[in-house]
């Protein structure tokens, strides 16, 4: 094989040589500026500082990132991040659906985004963008499923006393709203602790079957025109009590805790 040395080629009239079947280069080719007017293939790795458009029917992978600095980025089908990869960008504009694993801002400019419930009562409107609800005592609440149906069930929550004779029972109001005492032959003398204003109770009295028990009540209860009722007395009779709280005792000195009552009697 022949070797040609030469400092510079040029064509008869001073210019660039043309290869119009091709070269083949094994070693490095060093040139300040090029112009490639149809295809180039490389087996290998193309190394380069700028360039204006790329083209790829493949894949790209770019080691130290993508900074793009103008313009925009268009993706034809889909776009995915790695686990430990995050987007940060001032405006997306996407056409479809974005899925990540997490979203982080305020997402006050989301459209279409429920951030809240509202609250109707009897078909009219109470507030909106209801986030939290908290339920008091005396609801049971039941979740079919994360965030789908609520179903309440507005239960009484009951109290059960069998005092023992000549006792002064004290009815706990923020623990049940509905009492039952079975009494003992002698006295029983009612009072009450506790309590929110407003809150409607019931006390159910049973007699007992031998004897007879006598019912007092604390000052607390203000029955119709300040008459105490006359309660039954022994033979299982049953009375019912109903009051309704209209203050309670705060502070000492500043309040007393008052039960709006009723009572009916003898019920067979």
């Amino acid at each position: 094989m022949s070797q040609l040395y030469v400092d510079n080629i040029r064509n008869r009239t001073g210019g660039p040589i043309g290869i119009p079947t091709g070269a083949v280069v094994t070693g490095v080719i060093t040139a300040t500026t090029g112009n490639i007017t149809g295809n180039m293939s490389v087996g290998g790795v193309l190394t380069y500082e700028d360039v204006t458009n790329i083209d790829s029917t493949g894949i790209i992978t770019a080691k130290s990132g993508i900074k793009v600095t103008g313009g925009e980025v268009l993706v034809g089908s889909a776009f995915s991040v790695g686990q430990a990869g995050v987007v940060t960008t001032a405006n997306v504009s996407v056409s479809s659906s974005v899925t990540a694993a997490t979203f982080y801002g305020s997402g006050a400019n989301l459209t279409g985004v429920i951030s809240g419930v509202d609250i109707e009562s009897g078909g009219s409107f109470l507030g909106a963008g209801v986030t939290s609800i908290n339920f008091q005592s005396g609801a049971t609440v039941t979740a079919s499923g994360a965030g789908t149906t609520i179903n309440i069930s507005a239960g009484v929550t009951t109290t059960q006393y069998s005092p023992s004779a000549n006792a002064i029972i004290q009815i706990g109001l923020g623990t049940a709203q509905h009492h039952e005492l079975t009494l003992s032959a002698g006295f029983t003398t009612i009072t009450t602790s506790g309590g929110s204003m407003g809150a409607s109770h019931s006390l159910v009295l049973i007699q007992p079957s031998s004897g007879i028990c006598t019912v007092g009540f604390s000052t607390f209860f203000q029955f119709p025109s300040g008459a105490t009722p006359s309660m039954s007395e022994g033979s299982s009779k049953v009375d019912l009590v109903s009051f309704v709280v209209k203050d309670i005792a705060r502070n000492a000195g500043t309040g007393a805790t008052e039960l709006l009552a009723s009572a009916g009697l003898n019920y067979q």
